[in-house]
């Protein structure tokens, strides 16, 4: 059975999720790529580079450096998780810095991407509401600025639907007039995966291009377009219905295959017929084929959606604040977030 799908192809923001992806489709490890996995309390931690051209091309992600924190944890509103999260985020976000070889006296804009009309969109703004932003001291009042802190500047630029301005536009701006030496970008982005929505941050050295969560391509916020190196910090906060209904077809054949018992999956093949057959990229192509044209593959967000947005939000801003201020300690963050 020939079915070339390539037109419905999967869509994910996750550069771990593209290399499973890409495992999966070439059987094996893809070349190119260095990972590096940890975990402990509940926090998963995978440190990815893309080193070439080809495994780029594979993964369909830029080549640079990704790190993804996963905690499923995040869905139970556990403070004291959230707490750990954030310390977490900000011991990766230092390193990370570090490895890109910006310095800890960077003059550091953060920009908030998203319509905070929007919940599952909200996620940049309600960041950049609870950053701790210093630039106004330093440039009116440098003298009684205390030690530990360096120039922090933050802008929700909104979005092209609400301004009629591009996002890149307004930072465009921003950065010629501020100078700037290193922009952190938040977006909210989308998932393939139900498990890895609103419990997932990724941080990646390519930039950002707002809009890249519902599948906009626009002109972005790079270095290469902005001349400053731009961290790009996002969260899934949506997966497509296709990839639901994907996941529905896993979790019936499981089901029929533990109802029917060993030896019995011809039954679960007689219920299923060929998408038993089909490997999981084809199925799920083969689902966006159905539901395209009827204009049903919809953009969906959990029901907790407001709580969610608001605790992962708090915990990037601390974990921020404190990666951005050495005055800021993970003990004493909370009196600098709302």
């Amino acid at each position: 059975m020939n079915l070339d799908l390539r037109e419905y192809s999967v869509r994910t923001d996750l550069a771990v999720e593209a290399k499973e992806m890409a495992e999966t489709a070439h059987g094996g490890p893809v070349q190119g790529l260095n990972e590096e996995v940890t975990e402990q309390d509940g926090i998963k931690i995978t440190r990815l580079d893309i080193t070439d051209d080809a495994a780029s091309r594979q993964i369909g992600k830029v080549k640079g450096h990704y790190i993804t924190i996963e905690v499923p944890g995040l869905r139970n509103q556990d403070t004291e998780l959230q707490e750990k999260v954030a310390a977490a985020f900000a011991k990766e976000f230092t390193a990370f810095l570090n490895k890109i070889g910006v310095g800890s006296h960077a003059k550091t804009l953060v920009v908030g991407l998203g319509n905070w009309n929007v919940t599952p969109d909200a996620l940049g703004p309600l960041v950049v509401e609870n950053v701790l932003v210093t630039r106004h001291y330093f440039e009116l009042a440098p003298d009684q600025v205390a030690p530990g802190y360096r120039q922090v500047s933050a802008v929700a630029p909104g979005v092209l639907g609400v301004t009629g301005i591009e996002s890149s536009e307004v930072v465009q701006g921003i950065v010629d007039r501020t100078r700037p030496d290193l922009i952190i970008a938040i977006d909210a982005l989308a998932s393939r995966s139900l498990e890895r929505v609103n419990t997932t941050i990724q941080i990646a050295d390519i930039g950002i291009h707002p809009g890249s969560g519902i599948g906009n391509k626009r002109r972005g916020l790079t270095q290469e377009i902005l001349g400053i190196p731009c961290i790009a910090i996002g969260v899934p906060t949506v997966c497509y219905a296709s990839t639901i209904v994907n996941n529905v077809f896993d979790l019936m054949k499981s089901h029929f295959n533990q109802e029917a018992g060993e030896g019995k999956q011809a039954q679960t093949k007689q219920i299923m017929g060929l998408l038993t057959e089909l490997s999981e990229n084809e199925r799920l192509g083969l689902v966006k084929e159905v539901l395209d044209p009827l204009g049903h593959d919809l953009i969906v967000t959990p029901k907790e959606i407001d709580e969610f947005i608001e605790d992962v939000a708090n915990v990037i801003a601390s974990g921020l604040n404190i990666s951005l201020h050495e005055a800021v300690t993970p003990e004493n963050v909370a009196s600098y977030t709302h």
